[in-house]
């Protein structure tokens, strides 16, 4: 038996109006929360502000903990995905219910009530890839391995699929019915190609494509990042954005290929998009930002127009132009060490009040979070880097969240190392970063970093919610932790921390997030979604 409380249904059009009013805006404080893409928004701020039930108090409670776990056939690396009253059209279980939305590694995408955690739909869409290339930083099968995203004015989810094939691997690109999670229109299999500086024409081939980065619903497009497996076959694979228009699955006239140099010195190419798991984020404007990892190890390629490695890019919607990018002054030792800046993803912050009114940050594996000027990145620099700050936050497997106080103001939460720290913007002619309060140690085995997302009630009733990473073969469980950013010292409190799921393939990084939507935390593991939320009061 169930132990959570009953919430009554609202039906998912209605979340469309009153939840969703843009790609990066949300009503906040009462409006109830749908989770429909990475992070919660395209910003990626990964902040909820409309969760009315969990406070400080009743998360620090014993009312507090595991309500339901869900078995599932492979291990997660996509985010859940949350909409409440969705009319389930198939199955046995038809009517409206509350729904998360869980991808796995066996190309199976599972349809669950998020109150009892029943199984309401679950297609699997075919036989996955094993160990790549022989790369094992993912599970034994690699499937569905990025973030889908929903789209609720059609009630879509598009969702990537890897499998394998008589004629080898290759990736399908689903548009599914979210109450059926049956294809609305003809799934296409992804094809590219662009032209190298020499004139010849590299051809994308998915047998050498990892496709990491969460999906982006934008500009009446949906968009996907691809990068390396293992950085094994260097000279075959290389960092590719593409997009196919909405509705119809219609690839997009142009794509980004972000090395598209024809000779390097060790024939390595690369400049991947994998953050992660990070999504390509969205500005207001509708470009796409993205950070590249590393190319060839000599440290000489990069000239920002053919090879845009280690760098923070913006990208025109349709793809076809690179507006604007930040390149870091040490990329040419990130890439002869692999330190790749493209470890962690980009966030946007909200709109600012103050001189520069848009703001970005962005960190990878060397630990420097950079404080960016969102309308003019930056550039590149060999002496140094211009932008607004550059703040210490520890190895960054990783990205950042972003929420605003009590008092209005606002922060941006890191997760680099094995600390959440909380830095408030100090928004002057010159905006900068404080921290201003730390978390006690997560203990990890994995990569330095993990992610976080934030819940409150409006601006009150913060809590930043953490997933550690697991510490090794024989230790592979995770945990989850909230903490209270406004404890009133430069220590915040843990309110919970409890065991969440497991993660045996120690070889590559849990990337999870936890997710929180209408009183419940929703974390996906290894053949595991793990349900928390308050317990209802036992009768007397």
């Amino acid at each position: 038996m169930s132990l959570r409380r009953f919430r009554g249904f609202m039906p998912a059009a209605l979340f469309v109006s009153c939840a969703i009013l843009s790609n990066n805006t949300r009503a906040f404080a009462g409006a109830p929360e749908t989770v429909t893409t990475y992070h919660y928004d395209n910003y990626r701020t990964g902040w909820n502000p409309n969760e009315t039930t969990l406070t400080p108090a009743n998360v620090a409670s014993s009312s507090f903990g595991l309500l339901e776990t869900v078995t599932l056939d492979d291990q997660v690396d996509a985010q859940p995905l949350y909409v409440p009253g969705v009319n389930i059209t198939a199955g046995q279980y038809q009517g409206t219910h509350d729904v998360v939305y869980v991808a796995t590694g066996n190309n199976t995408v599972y349809a669950i009530d998020a109150e009892s955690g029943t199984v309401l739909l679950s297609p699997n869409f075919g036989a996955p890839v094993k160990a790549p290339l022989g790369c094992h930083n993912n599970g034994p099968n690699v499937g569905i391995t990025s973030t889908p995203v929903i789209d609720l004015t059609s009630n879509i989810m598009y969702v990537m699929v890897y499998t394998n094939s008589v004629s080898g691997p290759a990736y399908t690109i689903h548009a599914l019915d979210i109450g059926s999670l049956a294809d609305r229109v003809s799934p296409q299999i992804v094809v590219a190609s662009h032209t190298l500086t020499d004139g010849t024409t590299f051809t994308f081939n998915a047998t050498y494509q990892r496709q990491r980065p969460a999906l982006l619903l934008a500009n009446s497009s949906v968009y996907a990042g691809f990068g390396s497996f293992c950085d094994k076959s260097p000279n075959l694979s290389r960092g590719w954005l593409l997009g196919w228009q909405t509705g119809t699955l219609t690839p997009l006239a142009a794509n980004s290929l972000l090395d598209t140099q024809a000779t390097s010195p060790n024939t390595f190419f690369l400049s991947s998009l994998w953050m992660s798991g990070y999504g390509p984020a969205a500005d207001d404007s509708g470009n796409v930002l993205v950070v590249t990892g590393n190319s060839d190890p000599s440290g000489t390629t990069y000239d920002g127009v053919t090879n845009i490695q280690e760098s923070v890019v913006k990208l025109s919607s349709d793809l076809s132009t690179v507006l604007d990018l930040f390149t870091p002054s040490n990329w040419a030792a990130l890439d002869k060490s692999d330190v790749d800046f493209g470890a962690g993803g980009v966030m946007i912050l909200p709109d600012q009040s103050g001189s520069l009114p848009h703001l970005a940050v962005a960190a990878g594996k060397d630990g420097d979070m950079y404080f960016m000027n969102e309308d003019d990145l930056g550039g590149y620099s060999s002496t140094r880097n211009n932008v607004l700050g550059t703040y210490r936050i520890g190895h960054c497997y990783c990205g950042q969240s972003y929420f605003v106080n009590a008092k209005s103001l606002p922060f941006v939460v890191s997760s680099g190392g094995q600390t959440v720290l909380a830095w408030k913007l100090l928004n002057a002619t010159k905006p900068a970063l404080k921290n201003v309060a730390s978390s006690p140690t997560l203990t990890s085995g994995q990569n330095g970093g993990f992610f976080t997302s934030i819940s409150s009630n409006g601006n009150n009733s913060a809590i930043i919610w953490a997933l550690s990473r697991p510490l090794s073969h024989t230790q592979p469980g995770m945990t989850l932790y909230a903490f209270n950013p406004n404890s009133g010292g430069t220590t915040m409190t843990t309110l919970f921390q409890g065991s969440a799921g497991t993660w045996p393939n120690v070889s590559g990084d849990s990337n999870q997030v936890p997710v929180v939507a209408n009183g419940e935390v929703f974390v996906a593991s290894n053949k595991q979604l793990q349900i928390f939320g308050l317990k209802a009061p036992k009768k007397k």
